[in-house]
């Protein structure tokens, strides 16, 4: 395995807070990312499952698993977490879903799901083309990155073209809870309102 070098070795072995490693392309991240994990457990003796690795895609996570497993030899890695941010959220979900209103087996609509789900909206209101359903899609999606509710929608909209996006973002929303569903965009949305508003399962997790 390639030696660290002094700037590298330095981010593994600090453990008194936050740290923000920059990097670019190819310069070793994931190596310190991985070798990290294995001195927390290793070293540190931080149980595995105490221990939460989070990227953006499956592909990542996946080298990034293999990763740890060369350094991590047996039960020492059990329990490890490495995810995407989204199959992350998906497990708080899963284990949070009584208090946000699901139940046992919900759906995840995909981006076809959710565009069907929306046509049917916009189509008791008028006969529109897939490109107002996309508009309106998409707005709904930025919305949800933003942390953005129905209600804060409608009360933010300027206009009669936002008031109404809004409006069907209110609609589809609680059309999502009748079908015991969540869309890909919840999975990041529904975990982070959960923890800011309810202070004693953010701590639960954190723990």
């Amino acid at each position: 395995m390639t030696p660290l070098n002094p700037r590298q070795s330095e981010a593994v072995h600090y453990i008194d807070g936050p740290l923000l490693v920059l990097a670019g392309a190819g310069s070793g991240k994931t190596s310190v990312i991985t070798r990290k994990i294995a001195h927390l457990i290793g070293q540190c003796e931080i149980p595995a499952h105490r221990i939460v690795a989070v990227t953006f895609t499956n592909k990542a996570a996946g080298e990034m698993k293999a990763r740890v497993g060369e350094l991590v030899k047996g039960k020492q890695g059990r329990g490890l977490t490495v995810s995407t941010f989204h199959t992350l959220g998906l497990t708080i979900i899963r284990r949070e879903r009584q208090q946000l209103g699901l139940k046992n087996g919900f759906s995840i609509f995909d981006d076809q799901d959710s565009r069907s789900l929306l046509t049917e909206l916009l189509h008791k209101d008028t006969d529109v083309g897939a490109e107002e359903v996309d508009r309106i899609r998409h707005q709904i999606s930025n919305w949800k990155n933003d942390l953005v509710t129905p209600s804060l929608a409608l009360s933010r909209a300027g206009d009669d073209q936002e008031v109404r996006a809004a409006r069907i973002y209110s609609q589809y929303d609680r059309l999502l809870r009748a079908y015991n569903a969540v869309d890909f965009d919840d999975l990041i949305l529904l975990p982070t309102l959960l923890f800011q508003e309810h202070e004693e399962i953010l701590e639960r997790w954190r723990n």
